[in-house]
């Protein structure tokens, strides 16, 4: 009587065999993520005094809340949008946030870029309307918990901050936070 032959199994796909490198990948990033926004604040700071730009270029003054107040839409999130204009990974993002701001409510600031005339000149050479705190020395930026830019977090109807990022952020996953957060 002879053995059986071993059956063969059929090869596994070759996808497969990239699961474990595809799950690193995403641990490794969402390990640096979360590194780089570990100092970002739970809640907002609203009764802090703000200057802002409005999309039409007239300078705001009055308290943080009244220029998240000024873009809130009911029972939206509003997205903020930390950035500044020597930084070349903020100016590969301007078209998204642009689209972004047709859909959602976002207030951008603008760290580190001078004072309003040179934010409101610069925003004009690139066409943003956005709406705009001024934010010259970074100070709103760090009690906010950002060190770089560009920085995208999502303010919910408590005015908390949740799901934060920092670096490149796509337009689906900006938006995915945005929708997120009303689930939140």
């Amino acid at each position: 009587m002879t053995a059986p032959e071993p059956t063969a199994r059929p090869p596994r796909p070759r996808w497969v065999s990239h699961l474990g490198t595809v799950a690193l990948v995403l641990i490794v990033l969402l390990g640096v993520q979360a590194w780089q926004t570990r100092h970002v604040s739970a809640a907002l700071d609203t009764a802090a005094p703000a200057q802002w730009l409005a999309a039409d270029g007239s300078l705001q003054s009055g308290r943080l809340q009244d220029a998240i107040d000024a873009m809130r839409r009911p029972g939206q999130p509003v997205a903020l949008y930390v950035w500044a204009e020597w930084c070349p990974i903020c100016r590969a993002q301007q078209g998204t946030i642009d689209r972004l701001g047709q859909d959602w409510p976002v207030l951008t600031v603008a760290m580190q870029s001078g004072e309003a005339a040179q934010v409101w000149r610069y925003q004009q050479q690139h066409g943003l309307g956005w709406h705009t705190v001024i934010d010259p020395r970074g100070q709103l930026s760090r009690e906010l918990g950002f060190r770089s830019v560009p920085a995208f977090v999502v303010i919910d109807a408590q005015n908390r901050l949740r799901l934060p990022t920092v670096g490149y952020t796509s337009a689906w996953g900006m938006r995915a936070r945005l929708w997120l957060a009303r689930l939140l």
